[in-house]
């Protein structure tokens, strides 16, 4: 019977990934009809543009430059995306570089300048094509004056260890940084720009996928003192990015762009896949294999044991009267859950979930945990 359950447990996981994966979801919104590129139902005409450049950043990003140059072939120009060591894939007119995450690394500022570059190079009657998958606000390590990579790096490091949200870490990030928080869409203005994007917050809010570097940033120098405040890590944090912070916070330096300036008159921003479109894909498969699929939220956040203790109450639940959903079931769920280091650790924070949840449902039987 674990068995049984062992393999339809991992047939819906497999489901689930397919419906996110990289390639297929920039196919699915992307399309070329002759002369004419389509994003989304949005039209523009390939041959006025004089050059087209692809960007990005992301674990996923290889991949979506793979579909991206399978639609668009000969028309691109080049480009450069930043990828984690050892997800890199072939292209042929887009240039692939590997970087360090979670934690920046040189490499990945070097790739960023060199972002940075092309994008100040396009002009108005350029095409600048941006993807951006999980990751990217580490593989996009451009930190602004005064600070140093180093410092950047403490910073990511002391905001992992203590707990922090995704959001939070990318509200830090974005105020520190050349690049993130709309400033990439500053830097390629007056270029048409669209950007692509694989959501992997919960949520989906355009400007914390991977800290938005394309789209209006609402969050503020304000809001990152607060985050540091909030972890009790203002007096720990480097003091160059001390600096930064108060300056912005005086008004000595510019806030990064904000909804409705010139920046975004000329670009567009796309969802491709996300969390839901996941978690939507593994209910129908639970369902089709004969399980009364239960979805709480795909927006679970928290630490993770305690989401795994609360996951696994439900399946005692289940198990015991039959409520909230009657077995065969399958408890599906989706977010991003912290873990909050003490020591040295190993494995991540799904593993964790896992070995939480199973001391909490050991005994019961017919139970598997993905």
């Amino acid at each position: 019977m674990e068995r049984k359950l062992r393999r339809a447990a991992l047939r819906i996981f497999r489901v689930a990934l397919k419906a996110v994966d990289p390639v297929e979801a920039v196919l699915r919104h992307v399309k070329v009809d002759g002369d004419r590129l389509i994003v989304a139902g949005r039209r523009y005409r390939i041959t006025s543009f004089e050059r087209i450049f692809v960007l990005g950043a992301g674990k996923a990003s290889a991949a979506m430059a793979q579909a991206v140059e399978k639609l668009l072939g000969r028309w691109v120009t080049g480009g450069w995306i930043n990828v984690k060591y050892g997800h890199g894939a072939p292209l042929r007119r887009i240039h692939v570089h590997e970087c360090g995450h979670p934690v920046p690394d040189q490499a990945g500022v070097e790739g960023a300048q060199e972002i940075a570059r092309i994008a100040r190079e396009a002009g108005e009657r350029d095409l600048v094509i941006c993807l951006i998958s999980g990751g990217a606000s580490a593989l996009l390590p451009l930190p602004s004056e005064p600070v140093t990579l180093d410092e950047k790096q403490q910073t990511t490091r002391l905001l992992l260890a203590c707990g922090a949200t995704i959001h939070e870490i990318n509200t830090v990030r974005k105020h520190i940084s050349a690049i993130k928080g709309g400033q990439l869409a500053r830097l390629a203005y007056p270029a048409t720009l669209v950007t692509l994007l694989l959501s992997d917050v919960i949520g989906d809010d355009l400007d914390v996928i991977g800290s938005g570097p394309t789209v209006p940033d609402r969050s503020t120098f304000a809001d990152a003192r607060r985050i540091l405040d909030k972890y009790e890590l203002w007096p720990r944090i480097p003091v160059h990015v001390r600096e930064r912070i108060e300056a912005g916070l005086r008004g000595e330096i510019p806030e990064t762009p904000k909804p409705g300036e010139v920046e975004f008159r000329r670009a567009q921003n796309v969802i491709v896949a996300s969390n839901r479109l996941a978690v939507d894909a593994a209910a129908r498969e639970a369902r089709r294999l004969g399980f009364r699929p239960l979805v709480l939220s795909t927006f679970i956040e928290g630490e993770t044991r305690e989401v795994a203790r609360v996951h696994a109450a439900i399946v005692r639940e289940i198990r015991a009267s039959g409520h909230p959903v009657r077995p065969p079931a399958c408890i599906i769920s989706g977010g991003e859950t912290t873990v909050t280091l003490r020591g040295d650790g190993l494995g991540g924070r799904n593993q964790e979930f896992v070995l939480a949840a199973a001391m909490h449902v050991a005994g019961l039987p017919a139970v598997v945990i993905l």
